[in-house]
């Protein structure tokens, strides 16, 4: 039996409107990113860019919100591309390590151009004002989840885990 639409119109605008950003979000940088890399690849390039730190296929999955067979998928498809090296930790036989090489900063650091620009143009067409407006509302929907998912995100992300992008 299907589970039905929640009752509350307010939450059901909440969730289609959550739902519709996000795809909407994702088509809109999906096509401004360099041919052959996906919106995953640059978002763990990025996360490895940024903290400039080896994190394991684990770490990365939960930081980015994503199972540990996705994560796995695009670790592969990034080793293959020559943008991130994974390796043994040699403290712990039974983890991996991954880094970023240097080709997968140059990957980076031209697909963040791109991302750079669909969020600019975002920006400019909603206005700066009404972004710093409804940023503490999202900021705080964000949190909430969090603390549901166990804190495990918010924690990362505090400890410096995250992308720079994120307060």
């Amino acid at each position: 039996m299907p589970t039905p639409v929640p009752s509350d119109p307010l939450a059901t605008l909440l969730l289609t409107e959550i739902a519709t950003i996000d795809q909407l979000m994702r088509l809109r940088l999906s096509r401004a990113l360099p041919r052959g890399m996906e919106l995953s690849h640059y978002l763990v390039l990025n996360h490895l860019a940024t903290t400039r730190a080896e994190r394991t296929p684990a770490e990365l999955a939960r930081i980015l919100h994503v199972s540990r067979g996705a994560m796995t998928n695009t670790l592969n498809r990034l080793e293959r591309a020559g943008f991130v090296s994974i390796r043994p930790d040699w403290d712990d036989a039974r983890r991996k390590l991954v880094t970023l090489l240097p080709a997968g900063a140059q990957a980076c650091n031209e697909a963040g151009k791109a991302v750079a620009a669909v969020v600019a143009e975002t920006v400019q067409a909603l206005g700066r004002e009404r972004i710093r407006e409804i940023l503490p509302a999202l900021r705080d929907l964000r949190q909430l989840l969090e603390a549901e998912e166990g804190g495990r995100a918010g924690a990362a992300l505090s400890r410096g885990a995250g992308p720079s992008s994120r307060s």
